[in-house]
C-alpha cells in the first residue's frame, strides 16, 4: 500500500506527463471516491456514474457556489475530464478498474456549468 507521499509522488509525475489538469484535481477525484466509499454500506467498486454523483455532492460541500471556478481552474470543464483524470489513475496504479469501466461511463453523464451555477437545493 502506497503511503501518502507515494501517492504524491505518482500525481505529480502523472502531472508532468499530462499537464491537462492540476494536482489538486487529482487529490480531489481521490477524495470523492472516498467521499462515495463512505455512503456505501460495505465496500464496493463504484461506477463512473456513482463517482461522478459523489464528485457533485463533495464538490459542492467543499466549495460550495466556488465549485465550478475551483474546477476550471484545475482544468476541468466536462465530466469526461473526470474519466481522463481516473483513468491516469489506473495506467499510473494508484486505481484499478473492472474489464467494464470505460472513459465512456464519464461522457457527458451532466453539464458542469449547469450543475453547479449556484442552485444547490
Amino acid at each position: 500500500m502506497d503511503t501518502a507521499e507515494d501517492l504524491f509522488e505518482k500525481i505529480k509525475g502523472i502531472v508532468q506527463k499530462d499537464r491537462r489538469f492540476q494536482e489538486d484535481a487529482y487529490v480531489f477525484v481521490l477524495s470523492s471516491i472516498d467521499y462515495a466509499l463512505t455512503k456505501l454500506a460495505a465496500p464496493r467498486h463504484i461506477t463512473g456514474k456513482e463517482l461522478l454523483t459523489a464528485i457533485k455532492e463533495y464538490g459542492v460541500q467543499q466549495y460550495g457556489p466556488m465549485t465550478l471556478t475551483v474546477l476550471e481552474f484545475w482544468g476541468i470543464q466536462t465530466t469526461e475530464d473526470f474519466g481522463l483524470i481516473v483513468f491516469n489513475l489506473v495506467d499510473n496504479g494508484v486505481l484499478r478498474k473492472t474489464e467494464t469501466d470505460s472513459l465512456d461511463d464519464f461522457k457527458d453523464v451532466y453539464d458542469l456549468k449547469e450543475t453547479f451555477k449556484g442552485n444547490y437545493n
